[in-house]
């Protein structure tokens, strides 16, 4: 996230000093395209860079020049999931950092659980399905990546955090029906917290704006973030920041919480569907 907020900060000095992107990547003996990746912190920066920047946009005073550079030294420091590095990609990586420094996550599931409110028996059983071969010691990796994760929500810094939820990505079973009892126990749990807000939406609403597929919405304290939207895929993922299309999104979420039950509904929808499990 510091390297979003370090690459939204140096657009706003070259768009105010009307500097095209190819003559800033010019200064600093790079293309356009890496200017682009930088201003969207999607690459590492280096701060001989970043000062050759600062120097072409006119930012001279020392103290707001040193304030950059030490954001560059916050932007590369490597955050507690690259721990992880050998069982995460690198998408989702940038993903988990995301999340990290969100104030706002808005999430809409159709096929699971949301990750940061499943189980571990859950947990093991999703990634199993997603790699049947992969060796015991490699998933319980995984496991724990997600576990961690979870930590989020009950920490100093945790978001405000939406989950509408499919009904068939709530009926749809992983494992036995115990593991399904507990996971419906856990969410039920989950929502208690002051800061998470689980919303049901079920078959009988029928279709709706957000029929093609799951998506997070995140929002940064940071005014100098856009909100972003995650769109994850089979290999990779997809990072959304252009604002018509955000905004496109940001209306579908709104639609879905229309549709879907209030907390205080979706909490007895899923009392009633634990006890038939």
């Amino acid at each position: 996230m510091r390297r979003m907020l370090l690459g939204a900060q140096l657009r706003r000095l070259r768009e105010s000093r009307g500097i095209s992107r190819e003559d800033a990547g010019y200064s600093i003996r790079a293309s356009e395209s890496k200017i682009s990746r930088m201003e969207l912190g999607r690459v590492s920066f280096k701060e001989r860079d970043v000062a050759d920047l600062l120097t072409l946009y006119g930012v001279t005073e020392e103290g707001e020049r040193l304030a950059m550079l030490g954001l560059v030294r916050e932007a590369n420091a490597a955050g507690w999931w690259h721990g992880y590095g050998e069982v995460m990609p690198t998408w989702f990586q940038t993903y988990v950092g995301l999340e990290e420094s969100a104030a706002l996550i808005r999430t809409f599931e159709v096929q699971f659980v949301h990750g940061l409110l499943q189980t571990e028996d859950y947990i093991r059983q999703v990634i199993r399905l997603g790699h049947p071969e992969g060796a015991d010691s490699w998933v319980e990796r995984r496991v724990g990546l997600r576990l961690e994760r979870q930590k989020l929500l009950v920490s100093e810094r945790a978001p405000h955090f939406v989950a509408v939820m499919d009904e068939g990505a709530l009926r749809r079973p992983f494992g036995t029906r115990q593991v399904m009892r507990d996971q419906i126990q856990h969410v039920l749990e989950a929502a208690e917290a002051p800061n998470v807000d689980v919303r049901v939406l079920p078959f009988a609403t029928g279709g709706h704006a957000a029929g093609g597929g799951a998506f997070t919405l995140l929002s940064f304290p940071e005014s100098d973030l856009p909100d972003l939207v995650y769109l994850e895929q089979l290999t990779g993922a997809l990072y959304i920041d252009k604002h018509d299309e955000v905004v496109e999104y940001d209306k579908a979420m709104t639609a879905l919480g229309r549709l879907a039950l209030s907390p205080a509904d979706s909490l007895d929808w899923l009392n009633t569907f634990q006890r038939e499990l």
